[in-house]
């Protein structure tokens, strides 16, 4: 929607406004009001009439504007002129970008190499136009290999799919009306706001709120009670739970008896977590455990808001399993305000076949990579490639891998490969950036279209661009039409502009397509409480607490607490757990090129325990180096109540070229994967920390 506005009598012209949406990878998925005059962007705002954005923004996306006319922007398509890594380019014209881009493709394919080109592509847009559409058509018609993109969510995600039937909870606006809610994993102040404005609702009219975290966050800070277990560990924890339900009879057996399946499996297991395993496992006080069972057990209604740090280790799929059962033993999902939210994403009836159009793959079955893995891929690793030839082309958009991908050391020396053909669709030069052999300009959100679902609310949203594109830059679907047509792909859904990409995200009836173009947004038609009478979306229709499809695979069907593969006290030469939670003003690495922002974060922290710095001789505001046999880091030691003895937190993600010597907290990050849903284990990762030489 596109309304004119009022001119003030010193406007040349009215100002209009125009109805968005949040980019970013955030829960939330913000509602935008872009004010627009004589051609520029002046103002963005949260909208006031989305009942989930409630006019309020985040301090990061407050500073949108700030980032789109940022100096640094990238508005020209740029040629490589000197090494690799180096970031010497020159301007060149985007016809001859693009030809050049299709030729070398091209060469690829006519030798039966369509499989060495990968794309890699994440959520640096969460729109299904610019993140999911025409790029997928045009890699399928290539046959080029698939990615299995997994570096946030996959484990948890599985998780649900396994328990829950698909990424599925309760509406986050009903969380206002519980009696206690466990925050697991979040940082909800700083990285899921709208949810804390509901969780603060809840509380004034006399809910509990109980954060557990390895970290005392900004959350925990405001909530009545704070488990700081270890990390890697929240599957015995509720596996102990479980436990204390059972042997206090605080169980909703109709509900079990109607709605679950495996549940005399589960009672053995949980039976043998006594709140005093879990408390040594966990690190924790067993009566912390007892209590917290206490109030889940006896408090109706009852909700958990998970999120994804906790499945980012080892067990993180078990994990989220045992959590997931949780709602089910208490009946919590009979009310409205109790239940689970991990994701709302699989509510929405995308038609992504539709977008992404996989019969192009013409019964072709390209290898898969795994993006958590790319070091390993791009530095010739044999498992990393499905055991397929080496990747000659890589294809970057929506991401910054060479700072966001585990042992970024290893991603950034397979990046530096100068028979690697590198072409990057970016808005800034970016780590990855550097090592492009092309780099063309993307454009923002408020200059292209887009539609967007969330996975903390139940909302379509409908992005219009506002503004002009600045220089030359174009949106991500522009590049792949064009590709196409330089490649001689003739199939009409090549032909698709950016407006019927959206219209193709669903099927006819599927949303309210009148109200989504008048008010920018609709509401998803869903039952307050969707699973109070079981049918959830699982093959059974009930909540599965045993799985017959990991049974069928050799796995557990059942929950467990599954340890780290760097557990804490497994190593004497590396006996700090390090988990690297985003830094309050960054997303993942977006926005930290922005000068306001940057300037509040500072500098690259580690915080640690005054117990852990005073054994290595630091003081608070040291240079440190934080090593393990993966690599070194340099940052700035803040000795903090946030770290609990034995756990510190690289805050992370900073541009290694803005850190202290070219790395960030991902030099010392691990490549190995999840029990579930090949997920990354970023927080599954031990270090030794010592004062640094050079201050």
């Amino acid at each position: 929607m596109v309304a004119a506005t009022a001119s003030s009598s010193t406007s040349p012209t009215p100002s209009v406004t125009v109805l968005g949406a949040c980019p970013h990878d955030c829960p939330d998925t913000c509602a935008l009001v872009t004010t627009v005059q004589d051609g520029q962007a002046v103002k963005l705002q949260g909208n006031p009439d989305h009942r989930h954005t409630g006019g309020v923004l985040c301090t990061k996306v407050s500073r949108y504007l700030e980032r789109t006319a940022h100096p640094d922007r990238l508005l020209y398509p740029m040629k490589r002129v000197g090494p690799k890594g180096a970031g010497q380019f020159e301007r060149v014209s985007w016809d001859t970008a693009l030809d050049d881009i299709a030729r070398r493709l091209q060469n690829l394919t006519e030798s039966n190499s369509s499989e060495t080109i990968l794309p890699y592509s994440y959520a640096g847009t969460m729109g299904l136009v610019q993140g999911e559409s025409m790029d997928r058509r045009f890699f399928h018609k290539l046959g080029a290999s698939l990615l299995d993109r997994t570096i946030c969510s996959t484990a948890g995600g599985e998780a649900l799919s396994l328990t829950l039937g698909g990424k599925v909870g309760m509406r986050v606006e009903f969380f206002a009306e519980s009696k206690l809610i466990l925050i697991w994993g979040s940082n909800s102040i700083a990285s899921n706001l709208h949810f804390w404005r509901h969780a603060q609702a809840a509380r004034r009219a006399g809910a509990k709120l109980v954060c557990i975290d390895p970290r005392k966050t900004e959350t925990a800070d405001k909530c009545d009670a704070h488990i700081a277990l270890l990390p890697g560990t929240d599957g015995a924890l509720a596996l102990a739970l479980m436990h204390e339900l059972i042997v206090h009879d605080w169980l909703d057996h109709d509900y079990i008896a109607r709605h679950t399946v495996g549940w005399d499996a589960l009672r053995e297991r949980a039976l043998q977590w006594p709140p005093a395993r879990a408390a040594a496992v966990c690190g924790v006080p067993e009566a912390q455990i007892v209590a917290l069972a206490r109030d889940y057990g006896q408090t109706k209604p009852a909700a958990i808001r998970l999120n994804y740090g906790m499945q980012r280790v080892h067990g993180g799929g078990n994990a989220a399993r045992a959590i997931a059962c949780l709602p089910a033993l208490v009946g919590a999902w009979r009310h409205r305000a109790g239940g689970l939210l991990l994701s709302s994403s699989g509510l929405y009836p995308v038609d992504r076949a539709a977008l992404q159009r996989p019969d192009l793959l013409a019964g072709r079955r390209p290898r898969t990579i795994n993006m958590s893995c790319i070091g390993d891929a791009l530095t010739g690793d044999a498992p990393a490639l499905s055991n397929g030839p080496p990747v000659k082309a890589v294809v970057v958009y929506n991401s910054n891998p060479v700072a966001v991908a585990p042992e970024s050391g290893k991603v950034a020396a397979g990046f530096a490969r100068e028979d690697l053909f590198t072409v990057v669709l970016e808005q800034f030069r970016t780590d990855t950036a550097d090592y492009a052999d092309y780099l063309l300009p993307a454009t923002v959100q408020i200059e292209h279209w887009d539609i967007h679902t969330s996975y903390g609310h139940t909302d379509v949203l409908l992005n219009r661009p506002a503004v002009a594109p600045r220089g030359e830059a174009r949106s991500n679907a522009w590049v792949f039409r064009e590709l196409a047509r330089r490649m001689g792909f003739d199939e009409p859904c090549f032909s698709d502009d950016d407006e019927a990409l959206c219209a193709a995200a669903f099927a006819p009836g599927a949303i309210d397509v009148a109200q989504l173009h008048r008010d920018g947004f609709t509401t998803l038609r869903l039952p307050d409480a969707p699973y109070a009478e079981g049918n959830f979306p699982t093959p059974s229709g009930r909540c599965e607490f045993f799985s017959e499809r990991l049974a069928a695979q050799g796995q557990d069907g059942l929950p467990d607490h599954v340890p780290n593969h760097e557990a804490v006290g497994s190593s004497a030469q590396f006996p700090l757990a390090m988990i690297s939670p985003p830094a309050r003003n960054f997303l993942n690495s977006t926005f930290v090129n922005v000068t306001s922002l940057r300037a509040i974060e500072g500098e690259p922290l580690l915080e640690i325990h005054a117990d852990d710095a005073a054994a290595r001789g630091i003081v608070d505001g040291a240079m440190v180096r934080v090593f393990n046999q993966r690599g070194e880091h340099r940052c700035r030691a803040e000795v903090s109540r946030r770290a609990r003895p034995g756990v510190v937190h690289g805050m992370g993600i900073w541009w290694r070229k803005l850190g202290f010597d070219g790395t960030n907290v991902n030099q010392l990050t691990s490549q190995r994967l999840t029990d579930i849903g090949r997920g990354p284990t970023f927080y599954d990762c031990l270090v030794q920390v010592e004062p640094s030489d050079a201050g």
